[in-house]
């Protein structure tokens, strides 16, 4: 299970124009290193350690499928590329950007080109001020004393100005306009992970299907013809109720709710499992919930070929679905393939995700959101 690193960056830049390396360095960082959630108001404050010109500074938190080692030679690399000259001395220097590790999740890393959290944080106030612009509850896991009592704390009386903000670069996506979106796929497409993580980027209501409670389940792989009808029956059930109870809690005029499945997934399945006489009666008792259930503002479907679909559900290495066979998930995707066919084509986006791996990369997760970015402009401008 794949661990989205939440790190806390510092920037800072006093050469040319210094606004614009810091823009310039924040896209470059969502686009390639890591989702850009949160950024500081911009602070000017004086050189630290050498007589300079004075520095603009931001704190930034980002999300990022990197480890502290690979982030630090990404950083060193986005460094070079914005204009940043290699140090030859341990002096200070004038710098277009400097990107340091302020935290990396909660953890304290001491290695000969890194210690997490910088150790020289809580004496700098160009630091800690931006920081506590940032709306997270992590207190320093070494001081054990979070941004304002290390703020209190701090002795340096440095002049620090407010200099206004940079674009932040989620507000660029369309996604703030949904109320609610359904992430579907096939069994290993990945549609769970995204739904996780486009509610965690964007500060959304993620509602996720109970697969793992059904007892019915396991059986299921072990005696499909036994075991069918009662597990697509429990499935129906515990869909409908908590999509109904649990975005009857919401607002959807005003909260953004992601789900991992739509209730009609249950007659994609029904479809394949059940034999005619069950299916019919399963038709009819699903007919009377779906007229009942919410819709979608947008309906995703993950478009992923069963080799990979195999291959990822081997990984993933749950007992009870070691019985499944390519042409079962080659039925389930005709299935779904009929299903999309009849809904609003303009409230549809299929996504070819055979040669992506959105959990891994950011660069094919950032693709995925603007597939999904464009998708809403198109139907927003009608």
């Amino acid at each position: 299970m794949l661990v989205y690193n939440k790190v806390v960056l510092a920037l800072g830049s006093n050469l040319g124009n210094r606004k614009e390396y810091l823009q310039k360095a924040v896209d470059a960082l969502h686009e390639h290193i890591g989702f850009v959630v949160q950024t500081s108001n911009i602070y000017e404050t004086p050189s630290w350690g050498f007589d300079s010109y004075p520095f603009y500074n931001i704190c930034i938190l980002i999300h990022t499928p990197l480890e502290a080692q690979q982030l630090l030679s990404e950083l060193k690399e986005l460094e070079k590329k914005l204009g940043r000259t290699v140090k030859t001395t341990e002096n200070y220097a004038a710098r277009t950007v400097d990107i340091d590790i302020i935290y990396f999740n909660e953890a304290v890393i001491e290695s000969e080109m890194l210690v997490v959290p910088h150790p020289q944080m809580q004496f700098r106030k160009f630091v800690l001020v931006p920081l506590s612009d940032l709306s997270f509850e992590w207190e320093h896991p070494v001081l054990h004393q979070s941004t304002e009592m290390l703020l209190a704390a701090c002795k340096d009386d440095s002049e620090i100005e407010n200099a206004g903000t940079l674009f932040l670069p989620k507000t660029g996506y369309a996604l703030n306009q949904l109320n609610f979106l359904a992430i579907e796929g096939n069994i290993g497409s990945g549609k769970t992970s995204l739904a996780k993580k486009i509610a965690q980027d964007f500060n959304a209501l993620p509602l996720l299907e109970r697969f793992a409670d059904n007892p019915f389940l396991p059986k299921f792989y072990n005696d499909q013809d036994r075991y069918a009808f009662p597990l697509e029956m429990s499935f129906l059930a515990d869909r409908y109720s908590q999509l109904n109870q649990n975005l009857g809690q919401y607002d959807l005029f005003h909260d953004f709710v992601v789900a991992d499945y739509y209730i009609y997934k249950s007659l994609v399945f029904a479809q394949v499992t059940l034999d005619y006489d069950e299916a019919a009666l399963y038709r009819t008792v699903f007919d009377v919930m779906y007229k009942e259930s919410v819709k979608p503002d947008l309906y995703v479907y993950l478009y992923q070929n069963t080799e990979n679909l195999m291959k990822n559900i081997q990984k993933r290495g749950r007992d009870y679905e070691g019985s499944i066979q390519p042409s079962y998930l080659d039925k389930i995707e005709h299935s779904y393939g009929e299903f999309i066919k009849s809904l609003p084509q303009e409230q549809v986006l299929v996504i070819d995700v055979t040669n992506k791996d959105f959990v891994a990369n950011h660069k094919d997760y950032i693709d995925v959101l603007k597939c999904i970015h464009h998708k809403i402009l198109s139907f927003s401008d009608r």
